[in-house]
Protein backbone atom coordinates (compact mmCIF):
# COMPACT_ATOMS: atom_id res chain seq x y z
CA UNK A 1 0.00 0.00 0.00
CA UNK A 2 1.21 3.29 -0.97
CA UNK A 3 2.27 5.85 1.41
CA UNK A 4 2.43 9.60 0.98
CA UNK A 5 5.07 11.95 2.43
CA UNK A 6 3.27 15.52 2.82
CA UNK A 7 4.72 19.02 3.37
CA UNK A 8 4.40 20.05 7.15
CA UNK A 9 4.77 23.51 6.21
CA UNK A 10 3.32 26.21 3.67
CA UNK A 11 7.01 27.02 1.73
CA UNK A 12 8.92 26.54 -1.47
CA UNK A 13 10.82 23.08 -2.02
CA UNK A 14 14.48 24.07 -1.80
CA UNK A 15 16.16 20.51 -1.98
CA UNK A 16 14.72 16.48 -2.61
CA UNK A 17 16.76 14.45 -0.60
CA UNK A 18 15.35 10.99 -2.54
CA UNK A 19 15.38 9.78 -5.59
CA UNK A 20 12.63 7.08 -7.26
CA UNK A 21 14.25 3.69 -5.78
CA UNK A 22 15.72 4.54 -2.67
CA UNK A 23 15.00 2.96 0.35
CA UNK A 24 14.16 5.07 2.93
CA UNK A 25 13.51 4.28 6.95
CA UNK A 26 11.43 6.18 9.37
CA UNK A 27 13.50 9.49 10.18
CA UNK A 28 14.97 9.25 6.61
CA UNK A 29 15.28 13.29 4.98
CA UNK A 30 13.25 13.28 2.01
CA UNK A 31 13.16 16.80 0.79
CA UNK A 32 14.06 20.29 2.99
CA UNK A 33 11.52 22.53 2.58
CA UNK A 34 12.29 26.97 3.00
CA UNK A 35 9.76 29.28 4.55
CA UNK A 36 10.58 32.82 6.01
CA UNK A 37 14.46 32.14 5.38
CA UNK A 38 14.15 28.76 7.46
CA UNK A 39 15.29 24.93 5.81
CA UNK A 40 12.80 22.34 7.43
CA UNK A 41 13.77 18.83 6.75
CA UNK A 42 10.81 16.74 6.01
CA UNK A 43 11.17 13.15 7.20
CA UNK A 44 9.56 10.03 6.22
CA UNK A 45 7.27 8.70 8.97
CA UNK A 46 7.50 4.70 7.97
CA UNK A 47 9.70 2.87 5.59
CA UNK A 48 9.69 2.20 2.15
CA UNK A 49 10.77 2.74 -1.03
CA UNK A 50 10.62 5.95 -2.88
CA UNK A 51 7.96 5.18 -6.15
CA UNK A 52 7.29 8.75 -7.15
CA UNK A 53 8.52 12.47 -6.22
CA UNK A 54 5.61 14.49 -6.57
CA UNK A 55 7.31 18.00 -6.68
CA UNK A 56 10.27 19.68 -8.19
CA UNK A 57 12.73 21.78 -6.50
CA UNK A 58 11.51 24.90 -6.52
CA UNK A 59 8.23 24.29 -6.42
CA UNK A 60 5.76 26.24 -4.05
CA UNK A 61 3.64 23.77 -1.66
CA UNK A 62 0.99 24.09 1.70
CA UNK A 63 1.37 22.59 4.24
CA UNK A 64 -0.56 18.80 3.55
CA UNK A 65 0.24 19.13 0.03
CA UNK A 66 2.05 15.76 -0.99
CA UNK A 67 5.72 15.35 -1.95
CA UNK A 68 7.30 11.48 -2.60
CA UNK A 69 5.10 8.60 -2.70
CA UNK A 70 6.36 5.52 -1.03
CA UNK A 71 5.55 2.04 -1.36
Amino acid sequence: MAKVISAHITGTVWKIEVKVGDQVDEGTVVAILESMKMEMPVEAEDEGVVEEILVTEGAAVKEGDPLVRLG
